[in-house]
């Protein structure tokens, strides 16, 4: 006697394929995300590191981005 549980189901099968694109789409855009962090933060520690070493840091001047004003909305 064959056992139902164990015979192929075209529908299972169907809703596994797409449960696994859905993941594989969710574990590239994860690994692309650390990726971008880590990149951002080799990037920041970099210009840590030379601003300590070339002494940039010794007026303590504030950043061109801390010193902008914002417009008034009217």
């Amino acid at each position: 006697m064959k056992n139902l549980w164990l015979a192929k189901n075209p529908f299972m099968s169907m809703w596994l394929s797409g449960a696994n694109t859905v993941l594989n789409a969710a574990r590239g855009q994860a690994a692309a995300a650390a990726h971008r962090q880590a990149a951002l933060m080799m990037s920041e520690g970099t210009r840590q590191m030379m601003r300590f070493w070339t002494g940039a840091d010794a007026g303590a001047t504030p950043t061109p981005a801390a010193s902008r004003r914002r417009k008034k909305r009217r």
